[in-house]
């Protein structure tokens, strides 16, 4: 499952002018597409709650959500104390975000307000002044992730599943992924982002995606308990009240393989890595090949670059670099190939472009971490000379 699998119906078609307001409403909503808006805000007194109302595409966010997502957090800015937020149904936290429009339009401008609009909101979340608390139950993959990762609080249940799957497609673990996953424990982040690999239930806690387990069944209580706590304080003490443990349950799905990603995928390059598994020789090292090979080699050659310059960048210096990764993508590379491959004719055969690893021409990977034709960059609102690449 991909960034954009659930995403078909999604359209980046409206501009923004023609945005309508997000729905405020004064109870959560539990009933799936109970409201036409595609993202309804709860305002409880000092708390807001920030709901993605689109069951039926597994959330995904297009470019009219992320709007009306931040347009909500701007206003509760410096008026609310306390932001959840979730989803409605059972099936996903978000899914993804609405890559298709893009890569099947072909229009740059398009990518440029998609990717500038999304990744502002991941710089607002990691910023942001009021307690953020996500409840990622359910699929949480791409634009999903980014919605998430960059906040306070993470709260995963049994029927969270994780994934950074861009390689897949052509792309690259952006929403900030080269910020966060190169700080997961040793190699990991890199692991997941080459390879995509989902983690299920407490293995995203366990692996520090998430900061806490809480069964599903017991959110609507957390939720109630977390708009009546009165400081920050008794915030985190209502979370560790309701979370499982890091260490219970069963060991880390990834354990006993983690001395073996952490050499491997410690190689300077992919061609490294790919020469570590193959001597191996394991079953693990062979299944970890076998998906590797399925991967765009350009994909996996930015995506070791973009973590290994991001573990060293705050997160709104990442992004800028993601924004120009992003842009280059949908003017030309893999991208749209294997969109079309993945999630529009689904033959699951990208004609990846070079085809090996070994034809990745070093020179094409700079250009795409260089500044961009028409010399623009990704500003954000608070823009500070950190944050300038």
């Amino acid at each position: 499952m991909l960034r954009t699998i659930a995403v078909r119906a999604a359209g980046l078609t409206r501009p923004a002018h023609l945005v309508p307001n997000v729905c405020r409403r004064t109870m959560s909503s539990t009933g799936a597409d109970s409201n036409s808006s595609l993202v309804l805000t709860d305002e409880v007194g000092s708390k807001g709650v920030i709901t993605l109302n689109r069951p039926k595409a597994l959330n995904a966010i297009n470019l009219e959500m992320v709007q009306l997502i931040y347009d909500a957090m701007k206003r509760w800015e410096n008026a609310k104390s306390l932001v959840i937020v979730k989803s409605v149904g059972e099936k996903a936290f978000c899914a993804g975000g609405d890559v298709r429009a893009i890569t099947e339009t072909s229009n740059v401008e398009l990518a440029k307000k998609f990717f500038s609009t999304e990744y502002g909101l991941n710089a607002l979340i990691g910023a942001y002044r009021p307690t953020y608390i996500a409840f990622i139950d359910g699929i949480t993959m791409g634009g999903g992730v980014g919605l998430s990762v960059h906040g306070k609080y993470r709260i995963a249940t049994e029927r969270t599943m994780f994934a950074m799957p861009e390689t897949a497609i052509g792309l690259f673990p952006d929403v900030g992924g080269g910020y966060f996953l190169p700080r997961l424990e040793g190699k990991l982040g890199l692991y997941l982002g080459l390879t995509g690999y989902r983690l299920k239930g407490r293995d995203v806690h366990k692996a520090g995606v998430a900061t806490h387990y809480v069964e599903s069944k017991n959110l609507p209580a957390l939720e109630q308990q977390l708009l009546a706590t009165t400081s920050g304080t008794e915030v985190e003490s209502v979370l560790d009240r309701f979370s499982e443990k890091k260490d219970a349950g069963v060991e880390f799905v990834l354990a006993k393989q983690m001395k073996q990603i952490n050499e491997f995928f410690g190689a300077p390059t992919v061609e490294g890595i790919f020469k570590k598994l193959e001597a191996d020789g394991s079953e693990w090292a062979q299944g970890t090949l076998k998906l590797l090979h399925k991967m765009s080699p350009t994909s996996l050659v930015v995506t070791q670059k973009q973590l290994e310059l991001g573990s060293k960048m705050d997160l709104k210096t990442c992004l800028k670099m993601e924004y120009r990764l992003a842009v280059h993508h949908a003017i030309e590379s893999d991208f749209k190939e294997g969109v079309r491959a993945m999630l529009v004719d689904r033959d699951q055969s990208p004609r990846w472009n070079p085809a090996t690893l070994a034809d990745v021409d070093p020179v094409r990977i700079e250009k795409f971490f260089g500044p961009l034709p028409d010399s623009s960059e990704l500003q954000f609102e608070d823009d500070g000379p950190k944050a300038s690449l």
